[in-house]
């Protein structure tokens, strides 16, 4: 008797979704896929070395009280404020969760991120546990499942049309091929040119089975300087405001053939379905270069866990003190060795949602959340 209440409840719920046709900004939904960037937590229930699940993550997380949820910086991602900037009152739960339903898809969404993940299989092995982008399609997909159980298939297809389907992925797979370390296990490299075009069509494929099972509206992140991280510019033991150039460039040809991948989505599978190309490579870089006109003070240390290897940022269990961790988390543009603080996510977000055509091609993040299919 208990679930068929709840089940009454639910199909309340979709009802009202259902209606979205006639007042489109009633609400928000998104399904997000990616690496650490985008993580809600899921790496917390993995057997993993990629975890952000102590402090000092987390520490200016409101809704946590500060207390770490498993994202990689120290606040909200790019996908938790673009969702609160577009209505969403609650973030899309992590799919690993123990508490994440498929009530959770219907309301919110779900975040299927995981840290040290990428667009290839083998990407990521070293630190174990993470969920390749393959995987995370699958869990969609099971999610998907629960929805038909639930509303119908037909009910289904339409609310999954209005839904954003966010990607955030392909940092991991480029930051493996450079190490010299992954290099030892894989054995011989592939040429950039290989690389870049495997990522694209592994990427495609992943972006077909989701528009299979239903999804219409897709934002799908490049990938951003990695040649100006700390971690990277460590590795190469640059001097300050320098970046590593050649993985740059070797990031920006990946875009640019991405961006012709998706401009060929657009043509193919459109008007039922588009592909909206966030350029984050161009808004990051850009911070980087005039960080002091953006209200940063730093735009080359970490905020917490130095600027050595091994880049660890934790805080002790004894003490009050972290490993390090700086005076003001706001004038900092990288929180870690790897991801952006809280601060520079804001600017990021607000680029890509509200930005011109050199920014979210063909149309920003706004105007895809009102696009009617």
């Amino acid at each position: 008797m208990e679930t068929s209440k709840i089940l009454k409840c639910l199909f309340s719920v979709v009802l009202l979704i259902s209606s979205f046709h006639v007042s489109p900004c009633v609400s928000f939904t998104s399904f997000v896929f990616g690496d650490s960037l985008v993580d809600a937590g899921n790496n917390d229930f993995l057997f993993t070395l990629s975890k952000a699940d102590s402090p000092p993550y987390g520490i200016d997380f409101k809704p946590s009280g500060g207390r770490p949820t498993g994202r990689f910086t120290n606040g909200r991602t790019i996908s938790d404020i673009i969702g609160q900037s577009l209505g969403a009152k609650s973030f899309p739960p992590p799919y690993l969760a123990p508490n994440t339903r498929a009530a959770d898809a219907i309301l919110r969404g779900i975040n299927y991120a995981s840290g040290a993940s990428g667009i290839l299989d083998k990407t990521g092995f070293l630190f174990i546990g993470r969920v390749p982008l393959r995987e995370q399609v699958n869990y969609f997909e099971q999610s998907r499942n629960y929805m038909v159980n639930v509303m119908g298939e037909n009910r289904t297809k339409e609310f999954l049309k209005k839904a954003i389907f966010s990607l955030t992925i392909g940092s991991n797979d480029i930051l493996n091929y450079i190490q010299p370390s992954v290099t030892f296990f894989f054995g011989e490299k592939n040429s950039k040119t290989t690389l870049q075009d495997f990522m694209v069509s592994n990427l495609t494929i992943h972006l077909q089975r989701l528009h299979e099972l239903g999804a219409r509206k897709f934002v799908v992140v490049g990938v951003g300087p990695l040649g100006c991280i700390p971690f990277v510019r460590a590795l190469k033991l640059l001097p300050s405001e320098q970046c590593w150039t050649k993985v740059n460039e070797l990031v920006q040809g990946y875009n640019n053939k991405l961006k012709e991948e998706l401009t060929r989505l657009n043509q193919e599978m459109g008007p039922e379905a588009i592909f909206v190309y966030a350029n984050s490579y161009d808004v990051f870089s850009s911070i980087i270069i005039n960080y002091r006109q953006y209200g940063f003070e730093n735009a080359d240390q970490p905020c917490c866990g130095g600027y050595f290897p091994p880049f660890v940022c934790f805080k002790r269990n004894d003490q009050n003190d972290t490993s390090v961790l700086c005076d003001d988390r706001s004038k900092y543009v990288f929180w870690d060795a790897y991801h952006p603080t809280e601060a520079a996510n804001i600017i990021i977000a607000g680029k890509l949602l509200d930005g011109d055509k050199s920014i979210s091609f063909p149309i920003n993040i706004r105007e895809l959340y009102n696009y009617n299919l």
